[in-house]
């Protein structure tokens, strides 16, 4: 018999995206599913769609908001699927994603093996999603996936996982104390866990761009760039507990560099802790730099404004590409 799998879907204000989310949950070609959408304390009419699709194998969970984190340790609890399939409320499944990552653990015997798969982004029209490659997409050992996912500064996106049961009770539950990058944690976690990454290039989801309205946006929020230091420290140690070598750490200044901007010159304290582990890392992280659209303004008028100018910019961006892809959407286009 083929195993149930259960696809789980923590939902917040997503009234615009839940109905076409769920329904490519329905559409998989994998007959053994189950569904769980458990509605975060939302104030939109998530709920009130979701309901509508209430059935045998459909079921809609509310509770209190209390973050993503904490709804995907609820649907976690109450599932009985024996691999579990992740999937946001804005994002969405091809109709054999999972049977195609099926077949391909079809050739392994161990329930750690941990299954991923291409993942191809848009803004309104999954028609027009564009799937990248990136070092990420084939087989990998734990060491290898997450040495390439700090030194790359490259993802596996939420819903491209496939994960058994067995692992996914081995890494333990979503940390719900991070309002970002609970995923880029979480995974790294079962990715540790786990005897092996397999990549399954004909399996496929598409992940949508919200710009400044996602969760995982971080902006000028000091709660989120406390939760986004918080995760980097945590990826950083669960990396070093598997190989502690000069790659790896080479690897962690990197990834620490990366993300240097986003604190400087606002949070000195995370800037201070972050030389820290730079230091125990046996380097030294340097300013950020600015590209030259932006250099001008912080000679000008100073690091905080520029960093505003670039936030505003790209805000701007993402409504003018949201904009025109809502009236191809309309249009039919």
């Amino acid at each position: 018999m083929e195993p149930l799998v259960s696809i789980l879907i923590p939902a917040f204000n997503a009234e615009p995206w839940i109905a076409e989310a769920i329904k490519s949950a329905l559409d998989q070609t994998w007959s053994q599913k189950e569904i769980i959408v458990v509605d975060d304390g939302s104030t939109d009419q998530t709920r009130s769609i979701a309901q509508q699709f209430v059935s045998k194998s459909v079921s809609v969970i509310t509770q209190p908001n209390q973050g993503a984190a904490s709804a995907r340790n609820k649907a976690f609890s109450i599932c009985q699927g024996s691999y579990i399939q992740w999937l946001d409320a804005d994002d969405l499944l091809a109709p054999s994603k999972i049977a195609k990552q099926m077949e391909a653990l079809a050739h392994f015997q161990s329930k750690r093996t941990l299954l991923s798969s291409a993942w191809g982004d848009f803004t309104l029209r999954s028609s027009t999603a564009t799937f990248s490659p990136t070092s990420l997409w084939r087989d990998l050992s734990p060491i290898e996936w997450l040495l390439r996912n700090l030194r790359d500064g490259v993802f596996m996106q939420t819903a491209s996982w496939l994960v058994s049961r067995e692992l996914t009770e081995a890494a333990g539950p979503w940390d719900i104390r991070l309002l970002v990058d609970d995923d880029g944690e979480y995974f790294s976690r079962v990715v540790l866990a786990s005897d092996g990454i397999r990549f399954a290039p004909q399996s496929k989801i598409f992940y949508r761009r919200v710009g400044s309205n996602r969760l995982s946006h971080i902006g000028l929020s000091h709660k989120k760039l406390e939760a986004q230091f918080l995760s980097m420290r945590f990826q950083i140690r669960n990396i070093r507990s598997l190989e502690d070598s000069e790659r790896v750490r080479s690897a962690c200044l990197t990834f620490l560099q990366r993300y240097m901007i986003y604190f400087y010159p606002e949070r000195s304290d995370i800037v201070k802790e972050l030389e820290g582990l730079a230091t125990d890392l046996g380097g030294h992280l340097e300013v950020p730099g600015l590209s030259w659209k932006y250099a001008w303004i912080q000679k000008v008028f100073g690091w905080t404004a520029a960093k505003r100018a670039q936030l505003l910019y790209n805000q701007c961006k993402s409504s003018v590409v949201r904009s025109w892809d809502g009236t191809l959407l309309r249009l039919k286009i």
